[in-house]
């Protein structure tokens, strides 16, 4: 199984498909002005410098979703993209995919695994709202895991000890 941790989404300016082929239709024209002189109005290069901010912003948040993530990322990140009054594509949002799957007869091995997810999703100096989802799922996991270890560890003291030392 996996999730998708992500940025928010947040479009300054029209959104486009993840695919560069279908962002050409969709590409905005330049004002008048920008065509006859190569350069863009007071608005428009206001525009283009808040596109470049939320790039940069979606970029490091999901940078440190991969990075958290190590093996348990599924792909790369992968961006939204919204052509600005320049012509160039810059990333609006995105997500990581990562495996949450339980480690079949291994509960110890499932702890550490959402320890691991729980990190990833929460990695983002702001966490979005399926990050914090993705936590939520990481920690119910890990708390099953540890129930699991505890019922193995009191089976396999005759039920009179238990080793919380997990």
């Amino acid at each position: 199984m996996q999730v998708t941790a992500a940025s928010n989404t947040y479009h300054v300016y029209a959104p486009q498909s993840r695919s560069p082929a279908a962002a050409a239709p969709n590409k905005p024209q330049p004002s008048a002005n920008a065509e006859t002189n190569g350069e863009l109005s007071q608005e428009q290069r206001q525009l283009v410098e808040k596109l470049k901010a939320r790039d940069r912003e979606v970029r490091a948040h999901e940078q440190a979703h991969l990075s958290a993530a190590g093996n348990l990322a599924v792909s790369g990140a992968n961006y939204d993209y919204v052509t600005g009054p320049d012509g160039q594509r810059y990333a609006s949002g995105g997500d990581v995919s990562i495996d949450v799957s339980a480690v079949a007869g291994d509960p110890q091995a499932t702890l550490l695994k959402a320890d691991t997810i729980r990190r990833a999703a929460l990695a983002p100096a702001n966490p979005s709202a399926q990050d914090q989802s993705v936590a939520a799922r990481a920690t119910a996991m890990a708390n099953k895991a540890r129930a699991e270890l505890l019922s193995l560890q009191g089976s396999a003291n005759g039920g009179t000890t238990i080793d919380l030392s997990a």
